[in-house]
């Protein structure tokens, strides 16, 4: 099973971009994306039905912000929309999708950067998101929780590490939000296979930040512990260029 997940920043932006002849080609069984920025009848869905899609859509109250969305060639034998608070859901942050014995989880989780009000709403998000999970693994213990995490977790996860020490998605709490929550049984597949320095999903549009590699990994396929022998490979793609943000693959045997 190959699972995409993808912070596209405006689908429609995307889509003029060359979206759909990508995912055409990439062809996952499931696909995540985040920021959408459209409602439900701003997506068409016929033409990811075309491509062999079904589409759990879920957007924000707020037209053209955030927004998120699963795309996935089996149909979801049970979905949820929103994590169940209103603050959250209203801002279009999460989707869960039952496929068998396995759940999917996509979420993009909010940005601190727009100052102090913003990452109160951060830190609520976080202890919100691993209340629901402790809950879910219950019944659920297979879970993929993909999506923008807006956290860097390591040093190695972020270019010019010391000159970022104060800042939102590099924060020392944020940091550890992010331990716990591996503690807590997930495993960031990415590293499973990849060690390496300089991989990187996100890129400001600014300074030339991606031509120079000037990046943060905050986007995750965190696989929970159960799951852990059926990890095959993860990779980053960010040679696709349709986003500030580029594709993340995980595939499970």
């Amino acid at each position: 099973m190959k699972i995409i997940s993808f912070n596209l920043n405006g689908i429609r932006s995307a889509i003029n971009k060359g979206f759909y002849d990508w995912l055409k080609n990439e062809n996952p069984d499931i696909l995540c994306v985040q920021e959408t920025k459209a409602q439900e009848s701003q997506i068409e869905v016929d033409k990811f039905k075309e491509l062999g899609y079904h589409s759990i859509i879920h957007s924000a109250v707020k037209p053209g912000y955030s927004g998120v969305a699963i795309f996935s060639k089996k149909q979801a034998d049970f979905v949820q929309i929103g994590i169940g608070i209103d603050e959250f859901d209203y801002e279009g942050r999460l989707i869960r999708a039952d496929f068998g014995d396995f759940t999917q989880i996509n979420s993009y989780f909010p940005s601190g950067t727009m100052g102090d009000v913003r990452q109160e709403v951060k830190y609520a998000y976080l202890d919100a998101v691993q209340n629901y999970v402790n809950e879910l693994k219950k019944e659920r213990p297979n879970i993929v929780l993909s999506g923008d995490y807006n956290i860097c977790h390591k040093e190695i996860d972020i270019s010019n590490p010391k000159t970022k020490k104060g800042v939102s998605g590099f924060l020392p709490e944020e940091r550890q939000w992010m331990t716990d929550f591996l503690e807590s049984g997930f495993i960031d597949s990415f590293r499973v296979f990849d060690q390496s320095p300089e991989k990187y999903t996100w890129w400001s549009y600014r300074a030339g930040a991606r031509k120079k590699n000037l990046g943060w990994r905050i986007d995750y396929h965190m696989v929970s512990e159960p799951m852990r022998n059926k990890l095959i490979s993860a990779s980053i793609q960010n040679e696709v260029v349709m986003s500030d943000h580029c594709p993340i693959v995980v595939e499970l045997g």
